[in-house]
């Protein structure tokens, strides 16, 4: 905008430093409002059908909207993040088996600011936005779309020029109807910094989802960027191989260390197979076994566990740092053992200033990252837990949450994972016990 400049006095102007919140309303099981803090690591844990995606899926909902390549409506229900075809099976239902209206968002920052979106389902098809709310230490800025200029003008403060709020994908966005302004009504561009952020942080966003990995024997090319659109796992032998050409050495080494820290591989080779198509070769041997040239396979002649981890190591090397990255079930695949070293390889890339975000199954991986911090090998501040639970006769979704103390204990926290394995281990026993029994009173 011409003539624009930042001022000094406005603290709301500094940029925030992270997403440290984030929260959901009526979407799935997650009727009632339900918020999560975001750390380098962040943990989400529970039993099947808890709410742990619910919670991550409106913000891929967003992800998939801003990064269409067309002119979207204000949601992309069906893409490749996330998958609907109809309002309702995302909305929240009601004591009486209704759906409700529509749902929320909200994303916070490190600074105190934060941005509500309102989804309101239509009656014809899909949603509209309700309502986007700019919310700050000094003021609150609620938006609608078709605002007259006088309400506009009267959030913006006296002197403002006539603004126009109109939709941007899955965002509202104040433009003036009169190009010629004075430099009062400028600052009010720079008193809404969250908004840009908060896009920048959903386009930015890695997602690594829960089956991953190509069907076939090669990869299609993509485009090696600053972002990913869609799933990251797409994308990971053009990196390898851009990496190669580019001699990226450190990033390389990263993933080669790591991989073998899993016990899954310990080098591996991206190959241009003709313009669209490149292929992942890895070794076929476990150990380097005095051989000069390794002895290389197709990712698709090794276990599974190679190809669907491979996607969740890239992507931690891959990421900058305040980047975010989300996995779903980093541990699938994985035997015990690798999945304790995973929790060394997660918690090296939340040191390194990646937000990490897991949804995990695994008591061995919970456990594993709690005995780091005891070891005091990943700081106490590094890491959150959230623990999804779901009411068994409305189906609302609670989280608890809770920090890890420097002996790594969660404190008050619903240790089910561990519960089931000791009355599984005491059933066998006493099963084995009565078999023992049985056969030496025969």
């Amino acid at each position: 905008m011409p003539g624009q400049s930042e001022p000094n006095s406005d603290e709301s102007t500094k940029e925030a430093e992270a997403v440290s919140c984030l929260k959901v309303a009526g979407f799935k099981s997650i009727r009632e409002e339900r918020s999560i803090g975001l750390r380098p690591l962040t943990v989400l844990a529970g039993a099947n059908s808890a709410g742990k995606s619910s919670i991550m899926q409106p913000f891929l909902l967003l992800k998939q909207t801003l990064e269409a390549s067309y002119d979207p409506p204000p949601l992309v229900l069906d893409g490749p993040n996330v998958e609907f075809t109809k309002a309702e099976q995302l909305l929240s239902r009601t004591d009486e088996g209704t759906s409700v209206s529509g749902f929320q968002v909200q994303a916070g920052m490190d600074n105190g600011d934060s941005v509500v979106l309102r989804f309101k389902r239509q009656k014809d098809a899909g949603f509209a936005i309700e309502e986007m709310r700019v919310i700050s230490r000094k003021e609150e800025l609620p938006f609608r779309e078709g605002m007259s200029p006088d309400a506009v003008g009267k959030l913006f403060g006296a002197g403002a020029p006539a603004w126009k709020i109109i939709r941007e994908r899955c965002f509202l966005k104040p433009i003036l109807m009169n190009p010629e302004y004075d430099d009062r009504g400028s600052q009010m561009f720079w008193r809404l910094p969250v908004i840009p952020f908060w896009r920048q942080w959903l386009r930015g966003l890695i997602h690594v989802p829960a089956l991953r990995g190509t069907r076939g024997r090669t990869y299609l090319v993509t485009a090696v960027g600053e972002t990913f659109p869609g799933r990251f796992d797409n994308y990971v032998a053009s990196i390898l191989a851009k990496w190669q050409i580019d001699g990226r050495q450190m990033a390389l080494g990263g993933v080669f260390r790591d991989l073998n820290r899993l016990g899954l591989a310990w080098t591996l080779l991206a190959k241009h197979l003709n313009d669209v198509e490149v292929e992942i070769l890895v070794n076929r041997l476990p150990t380097r076994s005095g051989r000069e040239t390794p002895d290389l396979v197709s990712i698709a002649d090794v276990g599974f566990g190679v190809s669907q981890m491979l996607p969740v190591v890239v992507a931690l090397h891959a990421a900058k740092k305040g980047q975010a990255v989300y996995i779903e079930q980093p541990e699938i695949h994985l035997h015990p053992r690798a999945q304790v070293a995973l929790a060394t390889v997660l918690a090296d890339a939340a040191k390194r200033g990646v937000q990490v975000i897991i949804e995990t199954h695994s008591r061995t991986l919970l456990l594993a990252l709690q005995t780091l911090v005891a070891k005091g090998e990943l700081p106490t501040q590094l890491i959150n837990l959230h623990w999804f639970t779901r009411d068994a006769t409305n189906g609302t979704t609670t989280i608890r949450s809770a920090e890890l103390d420097e002996a790594g204990a969660f404190g008050d926290w619903p240790e089910d994972f561990a519960q089931v394995e000791m009355d599984l281990e005491s059933s066998y026993l006493d099963a084995a016990e009565a078999r023992v029994s049985g056969g030496r009173g025969g």
